[in-house]
C-alpha cells in the first residue's frame, strides 16, 4: 500500500482538472445560451452536466475521413505529432515534492523544445491533404501556435533566470 502512495497526488490532480474542465465547459454553454436567449444543454444528464462527456464520446466514435488525393500516412501522422509533443512536455513538470517523471537539469529548455514540435504536426496535417485551403489553414494554425510560444518562452526564461540568481 505504501509503495503506491506516490500515485495519489497525480490521481487527485487529474481528477480535479477533469472535473474543473467539465464544469467550465458546462458553465460556458449555459452562459452562452442565456446571453443568446436560447435553451442550453439539458438532455445529457441532470441540467446538461454530462454534455461534455457526450460530445467527447461522439468525437471519439466518429468515422475517420481520409483525403482521396492526399498523402494518407502523412495525414495520419500529423495530428499524432502535435498531440504526442504536448503530452511529452508533461514529463518535466513536477507532480509532487521531489517527484518528476524525467528529472533533468535542462527541464525548462526541454519543455520549450518539445512544445515547439507541435506546429510541425499542424503543418504536416494541412500539407498532406493536397488541398490549398487545408494547407492555408494548417499554415494559419502553425503561425498561431508559434506566435503563442514566443511570449510564453520569454516568460518562462525570465522566471528561470530570476530563480537561478
Amino acid at each position: 500500500v505504501y509503495g503506491l502512495i506516490w500515485i495519489l497526488p497525480i490521481l487527485t490532480l487529474l481528477l480535479g482538472i477533469t472535473i474543473e474542465v467539465l464544469v467550465i465547459v458546462w458553465l460556458e454553454r449555459e452562459i452562452s445560451a442565456s446571453i443568446q436567449q436560447r435553451i442550453g444543454p439539458e438532455y445529457a444528464g441532470p441540467l446538461g452536466l454530462l454534455q461534455a462527456i457526450a460530445d467527447g464520446t461522439k468525437l471519439l466514435l466518429k468515422e475517420d475521413i481520409l483525403p482521396s488525393r492526399g498523402d494518407i500516412p502523412l495525414f495520419s501522422i500529423g495530428p499524432s505529432i502535435a498531440i504526442i509533443s504536448v503530452l511529452l512536455s508533461f514529463l518535466v513538470i513536477p507532480l509532487g515534492y521531489r517527484f518528476v517523471l524525467a528529472d533533468l537539469s535542462i527541464g525548462v529548455f526541454l519543455w520549450i523544445a518539445i512544445s515547439s514540435i507541435a506546429p510541425i504536426g499542424l503543418l504536416m496535417s494541412g500539407y498532406s491533404s493536397n488541398n490549398k485551403y487545408s494547407f492555408s489553414g494548417g499554415l494559419r494554425a502553425a503561425a498561431q501556435s508559434i506566435s503563442y510560444e514566443i511570449p510564453l518562452t520569454f516568460c518562462v526564461l525570465a522566471i528561470s533566470l530570476r530563480v537561478i540568481r
